[in-house]
């Protein structure tokens, strides 16, 4: 088994950070929906604004276009950075060469400019 990206958020801005919240990202429906990911599946988010990384777990919000970093990880992400958020799964070796990841690019007010599937292939 090997550990893959099975989707990539690229791009997006934090909407709202809150260090009283118990924790997790939040991302919107919009979001979810696109990228395929789950309430409660982990996740990593990189704040390309300030280098750090952070390991988490999603949870819905209500509106579109949301991206919100609560509890602990509201230290290192603030309203405005911009980030890339990433979900992983396990691939087993005779499923890698068709292995394909869901990229969705956000623009500046986290609309989704792009989503596509990209393999191993891809240059």
């Amino acid at each position: 088994m090997r550990e893959m990206l099975n989707c990539k958020i690229h791009g997006g801005y934090v909407t709202n950070s809150d260090l009283d919240y118990e924790g997790s990202c939040g991302l919107g429906p919009d979001l979810l929906e696109a990228s395929g990911i789950l309430p409660f599946e982990k996740i990593s988010v990189l704040n390309i604004s300030n280098g750090k990384r952070i390991h988490t777990y999603v949870i819905k919000e209500k509106e579109d276009k949301a991206i919100t970093l609560n509890g602990a990880a509201a230290h290192y992400f603030k309203k405005g950075d911009k980030v890339i958020i990433l979900c992983y799964k396990l691939q087993g070796e005779h499923c890698i060469k068709n292995h394909k990841a869901r990229i969705v690019i956000l623009d500046s007010d986290n609309s989704i400019k792009s989503n596509s599937l990209r393999g191993l292939d891809y240059e």
